[in-house]
C-alpha cells in the first residue's frame, strides 16, 4: 500500500511538471516575429544585366515583390524590402536596412548572365577564402559600387576587379555560413525538385551586399538572361510567379527547420543528405590554450523556450541558452578548447543537427570565430 502511494504520488509529480513545460512552451509562440529582408537586385540607374533586352533590375523586383506578397500570407513573418520600385540603392545601404530591421534572414534576387547558352539557377553564400571561385560572378555583382557617388571613401579602396582586394572583407558573416549554406539548399532543391529547372548548386563566392549583415544571408541568381529559353522564362509571368513560390517554400522550409522537433529535424535531413554543398576546411590545433576564450556549439534556434535537459535535446548534455531578438539560442559544450568543441560540433552533427554550428566568445561577449582562432592561435 505504502509502495502503490509513493508510485501515485510520483505520477501526479510528472504530470503536473509536464502540464507546467507545456503551457510555458505555449505560451511563447506570441514572441517575436520572424523577419525576412527581401533585396531586388539593382535598380534605377543600375539596370543590372541587359541579357538578350530583358532588365535584370525589372525581373528581379517582380520577383522580389512576388515573394513578399506570398510570405505577408504567414501571420509569423514580417517582411522588410530594400526596394519596392525601381531606385537605386547603393549597395552598401542594403545590408544596413537588414541589420536595422534586426532580421532572421536576408535573401536578395539577382538574374544571371554568361557569353554563352550557360542555364540554370544558383544561389551563393558568403566565402573570401578562395577569392578566385566564382570571381566572375562576384565581379559582376560587386561592380555596381562604380555607380555610387563617394564610392572611394565607403569602401575603403576595395576595388571589385581585384581577386586580391576580396580578401580584406570583414568575417561578420562567418558565424552564419551553416545556415546560409542551408537555406541555400533549399533554395536550390525547390528549383530543381519543384519547378524541374537546372540547379548548378550551392556556391561561395565575395560578394559585398551579404558580407556586411548578421543575419543568415543568400544571393539568389534566377538564372540566366543570355540563355534564350531561360530568359524568356524569367521575363514571363508564369515563370516569375513559379520562381517567387520556389523561393518562398525554401524560406517557409528553413524557417520550420528553426523549430526544435523532429518534423524539423527530419527536414534538415532530407534536404542535406544529397545537396552539393562546398566543403570548407576547418583547422586543427597543437597550439597551447588561451582560457580567456570559449567555445560553444550553436545547435538551434527557436521561438520555444526549453528546458535545457538532455531529453528535448537528443542526449545531448550540457546545454545552455540564451535570448536574442525574441528568439532563444540553444548552445551545446562549453571549453576553451578548439579541437574539444570540432568534436562535440561532430557528436551534435550525428545527433541530427546538421546546420549547427561554433560560436566563441571572450568574457562572456560573443566575438567572430575568426578572431578567436587568431587569439588562441588555433
Amino acid at each position: 500500500m505504502r509502495t502503490y502511494r509513493i508510485f501515485l504520488l510520483v505520477s501526479i509529480i510528472i504530470v503536473l511538471t509536464l502540464s507546467s513545460f507545456k503551457s510555458s512552451n505555449d505560451g511563447n509562440n506570441t514572441s517575436a516575429k520572424f523577419i525576412v529582408v527581401l533585396d531586388a537586385g539593382h535598380g534605377g540607374k543600375d539596370p543590372g544585366n541587359l541579357g538578350n533586352g530583358y532588365k535584370e533590375k525589372d525581373i528581379a523586383l517582380s520577383v522580389t515583390l512576388k515573394v513578399g506578397e506570398l510570405l505577408e500570407k504567414d501571420p509569423e513573418i514580417d517582411v522588410v524590402y530594400t526596394r519596392t520600385k525601381d531606385v537605386f540603392i547603393e549597395l552598401k545601404d542594403r545590408p544596413k536596412i537588414a541589420n536595422k530591421a534586426k532580421a532572421d534572414l536576408f535573401v536578395s534576387i539577382h538574374c544571371n548572365s554568361h557569353r554563352t547558352q550557360a542555364s540554370g539557377t544558383e544561389t551563393f553564400v558568403l566565402d573570401i577564402a578562395h577569392t578566385n571561385q566564382n570571381f566572375e560572378v562576384a565581379k559582376k555583382e560587386n561592380e555596381v559600387i562604380f555607380l555610387e557617388d563617394d564610392y572611394e571613401k565607403h569602401y575603403a579602396g576595395f576595388n571589385p576587379n581585384s581577386p586580391e582586394s576580396l580578401i580584406g572583407v570583414t568575417l561578420a558573416q562567418e558565424e552564419f555560413t551553416d545556415q546560409s549554406i542551408l537555406l541555400a539548399s533549399f533554395i536550390e532543391k525547390e528549383t530543381s525538385t519543384g519547378l524541374k529547372r537546372k540547379s548548378r548548386g550551392v556556391k561561395q563566392a565575395p560578394l559585398w551586399v551579404i558580407h556586411q549583415t548578421a543575419m543568415p544571408s543568400v544571393l539568389t541568381e534566377l538564372g540566366f538572361l543570355t540563355n534564350n529559353e531561360e530568359g524568356k522564362y524569367l521575363n514571363s509571368e508564369k515563370g516569375q510567379n513559379e520562381m517567387a513560390s520556389a523561393i518562398v517554400k525554401a524560406i517557409l522550409k528553413y524557417k520550420k527547420s528553426l523549430d526544435l522537433n523532429v518534423e524539423g529535424d527530419a527536414l534538415i535531413n532530407e534536404y542535406l543528405k544529397d545537396a552539393d554543398l562546398p566543403e570548407i576546411a576547418t583547422p586543427i590545433s597543437t597550439a597551447p590554450i588561451n582560457t580567456e576564450i570559449e567555445f560553444k556549439v550553436q545547435i538551434a534556434a527557436s521561438s520555444k523556450n526549453l528546458i535545457t535537459k538532455p531529453y528535448n535535446f537528443k542526449g545531448l548534455e550540457p546545454v545552455s541558452k540564451v535570448k536574442e531578438d525574441g528568439l532563444y539560442k540553444y548552445f551545446y559544450g562549453l571549453t576553451s578548447d578548439y579541437n574539444v568543441i570540432k568534436r562535440l560540433e561532430d557528436e551534435a552533427k550525428r545527433k541530427g543537427y546538421k546546420s549547427c554550428f561554433i560560436v566563441a566568445f571572450k568574457q562572456g561577449q560573443k566575438i567572430p570565430l575568426s578572431d578567436a582562432l587568431k587569439t588562441t592561435a588555433n
